[in-house]
């Protein structure tokens, strides 16, 4: 429980000196203010593509070693994964709106194959819900949370494959097309988010551990009921 209050802490610290960044920030000529919006649209999605990508990695790992902490791993980072993808649309869609002069647009490349990632990991974490048993649950949703990461680079590079309205990547391996400041601020806010993620993930894992073990030392009602002998009865 420390462990997770210390990087909650040092997460918050972070998105503070990220806030700050981002507010002292050049504006780009065009976009006005809504440019702010950069510094949590592209973290959150960031964080997104984490933690599926950390979901298939833990689907991957029960299924190898049958470990139920590779599961609470999947899970959790599924949870947080749909967390911040919503977030990261929502401010999409605030900024397209204001740049685009609409707010969603299902010809565009990205927009859709988000939106297909999302409703995936969605059904992922209702196909959890709707599994009663444990190792049938795990097993399950594993080979569903191995498949499913597929999207993830499908989405990455959809800007590249298809050219709608979305622009390329902006930060490139031959280079990047914005600003010093705003890379700058843009580094600092994927850091900290980054580090919110691990530490809700952190808090995520700790609860679900928790809650087995509630569960595996609380009685069911009627456990403490045995079942009248067949002796007892013909004495009566």
């Amino acid at each position: 429980m420390k462990r997770v209050q210390i990087m909650l802490l040092i997460a918050a610290l972070a998105l503070a000196a990220g806030a700050l960044l981002a507010y002292s920030a050049p504006l780009d000529r065009l976009q006005g203010e809504f440019t702010r919006l950069l510094y949590v649209h592209v973290p959150t999605l960031w964080i997104a593509f984490l933690a599926f990508g950390l979901t298939a990695l833990g689907s991957v790992m029960y299924l190898i070693r049958k470990k139920e902490r590779w599961d609470r791993l999947a899970a959790g980072s599924a949870e947080l994964g749909v967390l911040f993808s919503v977030v990261g649309v929502f401010t999409g869609m605030v900024w397209g709106q204001a740049v685009w002069g609409q707010a969603w647009d299902w010809s565009d490349a990205r927009l859709a194959t988000t939106a297909v990632m999302i409703f995936v990991y969605i059904g992922y974490l209702a196909l959890r819900q709707a599994t009663a048993d444990p190792e049938k649950r795990a097993r399950r949703s594993a080979i569903l949370g191995t498949i499913a990461v597929v999207q993830v680079p499908l989405v990455y590079f959809s800007v590249n494959l298809w050219r709608t309205l979305h622009q390329t990547q902006s930060i490139r391996p031959d280079g990047t097309t914005m600003d010093p400041e705003m890379l700058v601020a843009l580094l600092v806010n994927v850091g900290a988010f980054s580090l919110a993620f691990i530490a809700l993930l952190m808090g995520r894992m700790l609860v679900t551990r928790l809650e087995l073990v509630a569960g595996a030392d609380t009685e069911l009602a009627g456990d403490t009921v045995s079942p009248p002998r067949l002796s007892e009865i013909e004495d009566v």
